[in-house]
């Protein structure tokens, strides 16, 4: 019943340092939509639980309207791939443009 798998990553800023309150999408690979919606902590982190059993996840950061300091705004991050095989902790980061 306590068993889940879990997806845990950090979302760098273009400067390389931890960036806080970017939401984080994660679906399942064979999926259109995104079923989870999280945002990254002070420290950038995130982290997501998901059913355990072998499964692709996608995941990537939503920057709309998101302005830095500087006010440029961030280019959405590139979509990564995270394989769950079992119960196990998958680390994964997110690095933003």
């Amino acid at each position: 019943p306590g068993d889940y798998a879990l997806i845990f990553g950090t979302v760098w800023g273009p400067d390389d340092l931890p960036i806080y309150g970017i939401q984080v999408n994660i679906r399942r690979a064979d999926q259109k939509k995104a079923k989870w919606h999280v945002y990254s902590n002070r420290r950038g982190e995130f982290g997501q639980r998901v059913p355990v059993g072998k499964a692709d996840y996608v995941v990537w950061a939503e920057t709309k309207g998101v302005k830095l300091r500087n006010g440029k705004h961030l280019e959405p991050s590139p979509k990564v791939t995270v394989h769950i095989e079992s119960n196990e902790r998958a680390d994964t980061g997110l690095h933003l443009k």
